[in-house]
């Protein structure tokens, strides 16, 4: 049976809404935020980057206010998050693969919807990252917290960079089903393993400091000469 790349984006998008209302419901529930925080943050989770996105493409309306699924959607994740209280080892691999999924699962969607819509690869990746970051980095401004995408943590926004232009490249093929897939699938790979491994990015340097270290090692070597 074939399946038509409509079909697919839909259902990875809505995918993406739940898994991310789910995660804005279990933020609220560490903030202990009542049942109207709940709401508050779930929406904003699972629609926040696919409302920057379609605001920026300029096509119309975006469509989490246009398609009621979206709504119901982002807030029977909020509901599940408000119901059930997950803790403990397991329930927290699982919150660490549904939110590495939901970044793969966005990152694909807003770039093939952009690509779609005519954008170049560029302007499609950088409308990809900010469908699956915008949501999270406006939940986490809301309680206070420094957005997950300025670092800190192991790798993120690099995982749905790169899931981006997986996509992207797919898409150029004509193969907007394997860009779907191919695309979650890495970007979820990259933070799943970033997060074992610890990877990260470097961080600034102090190049004042590390010239100043070294004037001093300088410094001690011609004394060491001297004697």
């Amino acid at each position: 049976m074939n399946v038509s790349p409509e079909d697919v984006y839909r259902a990875v998008d809505l995918t993406a809404v739940l898994v991310n209302g789910f995660l804005g419901g279990a933020v609220a529930r560490q903030m202990r935020f009542d049942p109207v925080g709940f709401v508050v943050l779930g929406i904003v989770s699972a629609l926040g980057g696919g409302m920057l996105r379609d605001t920026l493409l300029q096509q119309g309306q975006p469509i989490a206010l246009t398609d009621p699924y979206y709504l119901l959607i982002a807030m029977g994740g909020t509901a599940l998050a408000f119901l059930v209280h997950l803790q403990g080892t397991l329930s927290n691999r699982f919150v660490i693969l549904a939110d590495a999924l939901g970044l793969g699962c966005w990152a694909a969607a807003g770039t093939v919807k952009a690509l779609n819509f005519g954008l170049g690869p560029v302007p499609a990746v950088l409308l990809g990252v900010t469908t699956a970051v915008g949501g999270g980095m406006i939940r986490d401004v809301l309680v206070g917290r420094v957005p997950m995408i300025f670092g800190g943590n192991t790798l993120y926004a690099t995982g749905a960079v790169i899931g981006a232009c997986v996509s992207a490249a797919c898409h150029s093929w004509g193969q907007q089903n394997l860009a779907m897939a191919l695309s979650i699938t890495t970007c979820a790979a990259v933070c799943l393993i970033a997060r074992r491994r610890g990877w990260q990015l470097p961080l600034a340097v102090d190049f004042t400091a590390t010239l100043s270290a070294r004037q001093l090692q300088r410094v001690m070597r011609k004394g060491r000469q001297d004697i």
